[in-house]
């Protein structure tokens, strides 16, 4: 009898042994986007925890929470270190109506997987992750559906480097549904007195001569088209990609039907003043419904001014730099606050926009100055004759040894940072000594060396 118990535990126990090491399949890894996928390959791979691979992660999370404020259109060229991980964020506004549109331009022959992501700024200055840019040609669009604050990040694989254009422009959603003109032809805007002030304009007039073509602004349907109250010749379009309707008014002529499918760009009718406009030029009341009457001035109009280009050249970026005068630092475009910098500081030049270059200085800070501020490094500062031996530093911190140099060496002068002078040697090698280490038989300025 014992036995046979005892044989049960055993079996009993083998059972629940073998059900505790069933195999367990983890749940497969997927990506919601190609940043995400290689943030995951860099895991697998055991190199996110390298120095590298948490410079890369944790610049990712720092783009986002300290980015560079902008106003959209905005375009700047930047350089990527092939050395160093970089990851760089915009913030800008963007309105319902409008389409956020980015454009990333590979500037050098240099071949990388990059990652442009568009984040949504919640309330509670959460990141929510909502179009990510085609990983070929590099473009993004997306329309927000509310008005709220969006962050770009651009992010190159490691490893990588070379120069990069972004654009970054808020354009209409719509294309302008009046043949030949743009926004500047609407002369009578949302909320206007209508009546006597009885009523508000529910839309905006766009103003051309008599008989000029009325063009769909997006593919739809006819939902109407023909005479109705004070539109006299009307035409209703049906927009799904947005779930709103478009309302055509006053035409002089309806060239659709009730049902039509209509493409982007199709002729709707023509500009006319039927209905209650009898007495008023001819132009096209145009209105957008959803759950009501919409504003449509952001569906048709660009935010922002004229977009400002990079031009001119691009030597300097990615180069080291000295100021050549006594200038403030903005560190964000569209804040106040700025670093009072000295001239003859050393930078490097990491981006370029219409009139400032975004510079980098050796403790990692970095702002914008005026483009006139930089000179390259080609012209040395002054010559130095050392009288004893000295240190060269790899970077201006008396820690970082990088080279001797010898007593009656030549030393080039290229820029300076605080306590520390950045020179090179005959021997082509360039650091940086102390600013005490200045013990010198016999010094020349710039201006006493040959050229």
């Amino acid at each position: 009898m014992r036995s046979r118990i005892a044989t049960t535990l055993v079996i009993a126990l083998f059972v629940l042994l073998s059900a505790c090491q069933e195999e367990k399949i983890p749940i497969a890894f997927k990506p919601r986007n190609d940043h995400e996928a290689y943030q995951h390959a860099l895991k697998q791979a055991n190199l996110l925890n390298t120095a590298l691979g948490q410079d890369w992660s944790n610049l990712a999370k720092s783009a986002l929470e300290t980015p560079i404020s902008i106003s959209s259109p905005y375009e700047e060229a930047i350089y990527v270190d092939d050395k160093a991980a970089t990851a760089l964020g915009f913030r800008f506004n963007a309105k319902k109506g409008q389409k956020v549109q980015v454009k990333v331009t590979r500037l050098s022959q240099t071949e990388m997987k990059t990652f442009v992501d568009l984040f949504r700024v919640d309330e509670t200055e959460t990141f929510r992750h909502v179009a990510s840019a085609d990983s070929v040609e590099l473009l993004l669009g997306f329309e927000p559906r509310r008005d709220a604050e969006y962050v770009l990040r651009f992010q190159p694989e490691l490893l990588r480097g070379g120069q990069f254009k972004i654009t970054i422009e808020n354009v209409p959603s719509l294309s302008f549904p009046v043949a030949g003109k743009t926004a500047s032809a609407i002369q009578s805007f949302w909320g206007a007195d209508r009546d006597g002030g009885r009523r508000s304009h529910e839309g905006v007039d766009i103003f051309a001569p008599r008989g000029t073509p009325i063009l769909a602004p997006t593919d739809g349907y006819v939902r109407t088209a023909g005479v109705r109250g004070i539109g006299g010749n009307v035409v209703w379009l049906y927009d799904s990609k947005r779930s709103q309707s478009l309302y055509f008014a006053h035409l002089n002529e309806i060239l659709v039907e009730k049902g039509d499918r209509i493409k982007l760009g199709d002729t709707l009718g023509t500009v006319g003043n039927t209905g209650n406009a009898r007495t008023t030029p001819p132009h096209l009341h145009f209105g957008i419904y959803q759950n009501g009457a919409k504003n449509p001035i952001n569906h048709l109009r660009a935010q922002g001014k004229r977009l400002r280009r990079v031009n001119g050249t691009l030597d300097l970026l990615g180069a080291e730099v000295r100021l050549n005068k006594d200038i403030s630092m903005r560190t964000n475009l569209n804040g106040r606050n700025s670093v009072r910098l000295s001239k003859d500081q050393i930078a490097t030049a990491i981006g370029i926009n219409a009139n400032q270059y975004r510079i980098e200085l050796p403790d990692g800070r970095s702002g914008y100055v005026s483009k006139n501020a930089l000179t390259s490094l080609e012209m040395p500062l002054e010559r130095l004759y050392t009288h004893t031996e000295g240190i060269l530093l790899k970077k201006p911190d008396r820690r970082a040894f990088y080279a001797q140099v010898s007593s009656d060496e030549e030393l080039s002068v290229l820029g300076k940072n605080r306590d520390f002078w950045l020179v090179s040697n005959s021997a082509g090698e360039t650091g940086w000594i102390t600013n005490d280490f200045k013990n010198t038989r016999k010094s020349r300025t710039n201006s006493d060396i040959p050229r």
